[in-house]
């Protein structure tokens, strides 16, 4: 290890929030250190790639599409869960290149999410109390003492479940998997059956008619029409298996973390000067800072200058999540604030966070009609400012679950009990990211900005 990356233990003193306690350190450590010597599951030079692509979002000349689950899970590594997951993905993607005229970035929540941060340390059932659920990488769901217990040897699990993932991914979207065609005729077969906009529909007959056109005159498009690029993101939560993770690059003698493409600081670690922030301002992989509904301008700019002293382009995306009721009066002083500075971030939308709420039912929901209201207010405070609106930030799955409600499927809070399978946050399902695709769609194609003109080649789609 080099003085490139700060030690472990000194990043251990810094007391990081939302670490696991586990009760055999010396095991921890034998962890870390296998950790170290398993292959990067991405490569720096592919960072390095998705770098110069968030360059051009946080320019106006491209659209950045994240999503994934909540929090994976090691049961869902099998090759259905993760194509349905991709498919849905990809599926949003194409009505989001054609409507915004510009490449859009496709980011998986995926192949690394394996971690979540708390409210709580505990959890509390019927007077027993036992530590909370954080996520498989650190223990398990089940409410029993022994499953609660954080187990080290869970970071290699995630490690080899990630790869898997990230294997599978690559094999989808490079092998035919993502064929633009059968990608559209996905979302135009939704849209027969969902009873959605007429606006929607309109927006597949022109992509329709686009698609003959190629035909018509003979343009096949080739390996561009067949696969796409697609990048792996993470909460970089856990600092002894980010720390593993974090190698030397041979071509650059630059630290990169090989865990995933892009990483984010989420709302309880982003602390300026605390583990996390000294651990990920020495990457040199781009890198998202999560911003909720009490976020202070100044704290900002101070992990933004942490972070990015460089005002690097592509380097910061920062991810607001303000809830329905707050986006307006919560987003422009944010944006002034990054602007004054001259540095350009990527600003992307997250309206699944800040719009959480228990139902009457017991379960922890977000209504459909909130997450379109924080994207309408995410829109038009850029529209206002004069700004590039750069990007949206989903938690969703390609299952057909009834975890939020709302939606043209119109699930009701007494429908939630009927397929309630997150872990952790509820999730929007594959009606209803489908969706909102067609929606933030339509918000993109009356932008009137002068990247849009930008063309946009077929390997991008």
């Amino acid at each position: 290890m080099t003085d490139l990356i700060p030690a472990l233990d000194a990043l251990r003193a810094l007391n990081p929030p939302q670490q696991p306690v586990y009760d055999d350190p010396a095991r921890v450590d034998e962890v870390v250190s296998q950790l170290r010597r398993l292959p990067p599951l991405v490569f720096a030079g592919e960072c390095d790639d998705l770098k110069a692509r968030l360059a051009q979002a946080a320019a106006g000349k491209a659209f950045v599409l994240q999503g994934g689950d909540c929090a994976e899970t090691f049961d869902t590594v099998t090759a259905a869960s993760i194509q349905r997951r991709l498919r849905v993905l990809l599926s949003m993607g194409v009505v989001l290149t054609y409507a915004a005229e510009v490449p859009v970035i496709k980011i998986g929540r995926m192949a690394g999410q394996y971690a979540k941060p708390r409210s709580k340390p505990t959890e509390t059932r019927g007077g027993v109390e036992l530590p909370a659920y954080r996520g498989d990488a650190v223990n398990g769901f089940d409410f029993t003492p022994e499953s609660r217990r954080p187990d080290p040897d869970r970071l290699l699990r995630a490690y080899y479940a990630s790869a898997a993932t990230l294997n599978l991914v690559r094999a989808f979207v490079k092998g035919g998997f993502a064929d633009l065609r059968a990608m559209h005729s996905w979302n135009a077969d939704f849209v027969r059956k969902a009873h959605v906009s007429a606006r929607y529909e309109q927006l597949t007959g022109e992509i329709d008619r686009a698609l003959a056109f190629m035909a018509t005159i003979g343009v096949d498009g080739g390996e561009a029409f067949r696969t796409v690029d697609f990048w792996a993101s993470h909460e970089a939560l856990l600092i002894d298996y980010e720390h593993a993770l974090t190698r030397i690059d041979s071509r650059t003698a630059l630290p990169y973390n090989v865990g995933g493409h892009l990483l984010w600081v989420g709302e309880r670690t982003r602390l300026p000067g605390g583990a996390h922030a000294e651990l990920l301002k020495r990457l040199r992989n781009p890198l998202g800072i999560k911003a909720g509904p009490n976020a202070n301008p100044d704290d900002i700019l101070r992990l933004a200058d942490e972070l990015d002293p460089a005002h690097e382009p592509g380097r910061l995306m920062v991810i607001t999540r303000l809830g329905a009721d707050r986006v307006r009066s919560v987003l422009p002083p944010l944006v002034n604030a990054m602007e004054a500075t001259g540095r350009k971030v990527v600003w992307v939308c997250d309206p699944m966070h800040g719009n959480t709420f228990e139902s009457g039912t017991g379960y922890k929901t977000r209504s459909f009609a909130d997450v379109t209201a924080e994207l309408d207010g995410f829109f038009d405070v850029h529209a206002e400012l004069g700004t590039w609106p750069g990007g949206v930030h989903f938690e969703l799955t390609g299952d057909d679950v009834t975890e939020c409600v709302g939606g043209a499927a119109d699930v009701s809070v007494d429908d939630l009990a009927n397929a309630y399978e997150t872990v952790c946050d509820p999730r929007l399902n594959r009606q209803q990211s489908l969706e909102l695709a067609f929606m933030v769609a339509d918000r993109l194609s009356h932008l009137e900005h002068a990247s849009r003109r930008a063309p946009v080649m077929p390997d991008v789609l």
